[in-house]
């Protein structure tokens, strides 16, 4: 069965070069070009991947996401035409997966869309056992993928949930950003350390009783991080 990736784009020369590369690798692709319509495709067909545009008509990339994020944990892939960190974060803090920064090369595209969608597919397989981890007052699901505070479910992006599982499998073991990036983003890592720093604060925000003295997620400075291997 082929993965399904949704691309909302206003950019039609864009999008029609983009499906025809993602349709080569063996994808199923659909592209609209306005925020409105991406949102209710969306609502009417399953899709293992979103490739979101920030500058959009009607309604923009952040807005899209917002309501994506609202149901669904699925991967967001954003794109910027702007070279700017401020847009990058924006996205990332917003539950954004990874992004693209215009023009880029189709082989880091495709390797971006191939790391997103086989960490999805990973976790959604019925080959993983259907346990909880338990971490202090946290519990995790893995074959739902869902993590729990205290028994209310926590909203977790599919990217924060990937960080956290990654760090409740190891507990007490500190890991480099190299490692993290590894281990979670599943490619090479290319000093990309904002990327891992804004995802851990983001996830901070959601696990912790207080983000600026965390007691899951800790800080090893001049190292990485950690899990406190809490009982």
């Amino acid at each position: 069965m082929k993965l399904k990736i949704l691309i909302i784009d206003d950019d039609m020369a864009l999008c029609r070069l983009l499906k025809n590369n993602l349709e080569q690798e063996g994808y199923y692709v659909y592209t609209c070009h306005d925020g409105v319509i991406g949102l209710n495709e969306l609502q009417h067909a399953d899709y293992q991947l979103v490739i979101l545009d920030i500058m959009l008509p009607l309604k923009n990339g952040y807005e899209v996401l917002e309501k994506i994020r609202e149901k669904s944990f699925i991967p967001v892939l954003m794109l910027t035409a702007k070279d700017s960190e401020g847009d990058k974060v924006s996205g990332l803090r917003m539950g954004a997966d990874d992004y693209l920064t215009k023009p880029f090369s189709n082989s880091e595209f495709l390797a971006r869309v191939s790391s997103l969608l086989r960490r999805y597919t990973l976790f959604n397989t019925t080959n993983i056992s259907d346990e909880y981890i338990t971490v202090g007052r946290l519990s995790i699901h893995k074959l739902r993928r869902e993590v729990h505070k205290d028994g209310l479910l926590l909203e977790l992006t599919a990217k924060e949930f990937d960080l956290f599982l990654f760090f409740a499998e190891n507990p007490g073991k500190v890991f480099t950003k190299k490692q993290i990036y590894r281990g979670v983003w599943n490619d090479e890592y290319a000093f990309d350390d904002n990327n891992i720093m804004v995802h851990i604060r983001r996830l901070r925000k959601k696990i912790e009783d207080n983000p600026e003295s965390p007691k899951y997620i800790l800080t090893v400075w001049g190292v990485g991080y950690k899990l406190d291997n809490m009982k």
